[in-house]
């Protein structure tokens, strides 16, 4: 099963569905904090999710529920560059158990992960859409309830394509 992201699409078998891009578009991804979604095809690596607002994930992929203490590191200058991270952290790192409910299901796409390369760009996600689908720094954004359908769609063999 394959997922393609294109012109603001989200598209899943039969479905189209809105969703939010980075903020320059979709193009090569230089480098940490360029606001692009990058091309590529990407395997679904990880589901980050909140137990205390998420009640039940049934899928095939490995998940993990998001403690207060976790973040995922952004430095480039941190040996732990584009992981997830315990806080306190030293290094420049994105909280993830956060107020709001952005990061209340997280799909860790496997982007800048084997090899990590120093500065490439960190934290490629497909996660909830904030109001009025905002632009996001880099990561795909649909609605939660979207979010929940995709989840029971995939598997550990699912492809995202984006261009």
């Amino acid at each position: 099963m394959h997922i393609f992201i294109k012109n603001k699409k989200l598209i899943v078998d039969e479905y189209r569905i809105k969703c939010a891009i980075g903020k320059r578009g979709i193009r090569n991804k230089k480098k940490e904090g360029d606001k692009i979604t990058p091309i590529g095809k990407f395997k679904i690596k990880t589901i980050l999710y909140r137990k205390d607002r998420i009640t039940h994930i049934k899928t095939k992929i490995n998940k993990l529920s998001i403690k207060k203490d976790m973040g995922w590191c952004d430095d480039p200058k941190s040996k732990e560059y584009n992981k997830l991270v315990k806080l306190p952290f030293k290094g420049s790192f994105e909280k993830l158990y956060r107020k709001d409910n952005t990061y209340d299901i997280i799909l860790v796409l496997n982007y800048n992960i084997n090899p990590i390369r120093k500065g490439k760009g960190s934290a490629i996600f497909i996660h909830i859409a904030r109001k009025n689908y905002k632009n996001t720094l880099g990561c795909i954004a649909v609605s939660k309830r979207n979010l929940k359908k995709i989840i029971k769609k995939i598997n550990k063999s699912t492809i995202v394509n984006i261009n």
